[in-house]
């Protein structure tokens, strides 16, 4: 499934606010005629969209996938689409199961950011070098301890993840915006078996310092190895973010 954050408290349910979970099992509590539990892939935070969220359920009644995904569409509002759905192992774990998960970061770089833009990307004015940014989000691939990266009220067993891709991705002028004003879209992509609360915007708000010189790329192996929050970037705006994919094995 797709969806918009901009309107919602984040993916999982909450005391107070609209909730993509919420409206998604209001949707099936419909159509199965009892309280159904969504389990996500991805626990998106308030404002973190997604272009390819994973989530499993179980019903009572038996539904054609096809059929589910045009009776959840008729329920859900339009900023969330169900894009498929499939028949799997009574097992699976939408969450537990996942091999890998796939974020991307996207910054708008010039002094004006296109009104279309403004919920799904943060506006940084000031020029970034790529070349640096590239570099050091390079460095990140592999198995490292991301303490340094992880966000408060964290509650993990370990801080340690495996960065299978870290990397800057179609960079450039966009074709769309103000050549005059030198407009660009940078994206930050990343891959991993396991991220931390937070761990990408920081990643990206570190990123952008330093783009901006006020770090060197080389840096990163430092902050990683301190494992010191106050010693990385600041928290990137959640609008940017995306949960672009999520990969299963074979039995997923």
């Amino acid at each position: 499934m797709a969806y918009d954050a901009t309107d919602f408290v984040g993916w999982q349910r909450q005391a107070a606010g609209t909730s993509i979970q919420g409206l998604i099992e209001g949707a099936l509590r419909l159509l199965d005629g009892r309280d159904v539990t969504v389990t996500g892939a991805g626990r998106t935070d308030a404002g973190v969209h997604a272009l390819a969220q994973a989530a499993s359920f179980a019903l009572q009644r038996e539904i054609d996938p096809g059929v589910l995904v045009r009776a959840l569409n008729a329920r859900l509002p339009e900023t969330i689409r169900v894009a498929s759905a499939t028949a799997v192992a009574a097992t699976f774990n939408a969450r537990f199961d996942a091999r890998t998960k796939t974020y991307r970061y996207r910054i708008w770089n010039g002094p004006i950011i296109s009104p279309f833009e403004r919920f799904y990307a943060w506006h940084v004015v000031c020029p970034l070098d790529e070349t640096a940014m590239e570099e050091a989000a390079e460095l990140l691939e592999g198995r490292h301890d991301f303490a340094a990266f992880q966000g408060a009220g964290s509650d993990v067993a370990t801080t340690v993840r495996t960065m299978m891709r870290s990397r800057i991705v179609a960079p450039g002028e966009r074709q769309d915006a103000g050549r005059q004003t030198g407009e660009r879209l940078i994206i930050y992509e990343a891959t991993g078996d396991g991220f931390l609360r937070h761990m990408v915007r920081n990643i990206a708000g570190t990123l952008v310092e330093v783009g901006r010189g006020r770090r060197t790329p080389a840096s990163i192996r430092e902050i990683m190895a301190g494992r010191d929050r106050s010693a990385a970037g600041v928290t990137a705006p959640a609008r940017g973010l995306f949960l672009a994919a999520v990969e299963y094995g074979a039995c997923g």
